[in-house]
């Protein structure tokens, strides 16, 4: 099943804290580090793994770590290798990729992607670069094509309008990593979540409430 909730990780974060993470409603981990090589980027997955077998675990960007490592899926950006490509390097993992409005969500749903990671929605200072924030009208308008997770300054604070608004989940990195509490601040995010979303009808993956 496709987790409504994903916690972005790194070398930089406190592995030990992500069993409490899962117990808190974090069901998904996305492993995102620019800085490590592959060999230590696997072994940082396999941690990852280890550390809540019961998760599921994408990886960043790079498909060929995510089957090394025994990763669940792979989550490409713009620039990553093609949806297409990744699937038939790959047919048996889980593929994300990011969209930023409704046509591109139909182009990576017919190449062959299962969900689409959205945003940013709203301003985030996560990573260089990012282009201008989406807000909440464009989730609506591109939900209903695949599955969305929203992404960008999400946080418990919004990620109820961001799931009312048409998403099914959500990616979180400094609504979790930053708080004092990061296990505390994620169950407040999984209380969020759940309180506004619905089943999804037709979603792949076994995908629901």
């Amino acid at each position: 099943m496709l987790p409504r909730i994903f916690c972005l990780v790194s070398h930089s974060n406190d592995l030990t804290v992500l069993p409490g993470l899962y117990a808190a409603g974090v069901t998904g981990f996305q492993v995102r580090d620019k800085l490590l090589a592959d060999r230590p980027l696997v072994e940082l997955t396999r941690r990852v793994r280890h550390a809540v077998p019961q998760a599921m675990i994408v990886v960043n960007d790079r498909p060929d770590i995510a089957l090394a490592s025994g990763a669940d899926g792979v989550h490409l950006g713009a620039n990553d290798m093609p949806v297409a490509a990744a699937r038939r390097l790959a047919p048996g993992l889980l593929i994300g990729a990011t969209c930023r409005d409704r046509d591109g969500v139909r182009c990576v749903a017919q190449a062959g992607a299962d969900y689409a990671g959205f945003g940013p929605i709203f301003t985030s200072t996560s990573k260089p670069g990012l282009p201008a924030a989406l807000g909440l009208a464009a989730v609506s308008n591109a939900s209903g094509v695949l599955p969305l997770i929203g992404i960008g300054g999400v946080g418990p604070a919004n990620a109820g309008e961001v799931i009312a608004a048409g998403a099914y989940g959500v990616a979180a990195i400094s609504g979790i990593w930053d708080a004092v509490d990061p296990c505390a601040g994620a169950a407040r995010l999984a209380a969020e979540v759940a309180c506004a979303a619905t089943p999804a009808v037709g979603a792949p993956l076994g995908v629901g409430a």
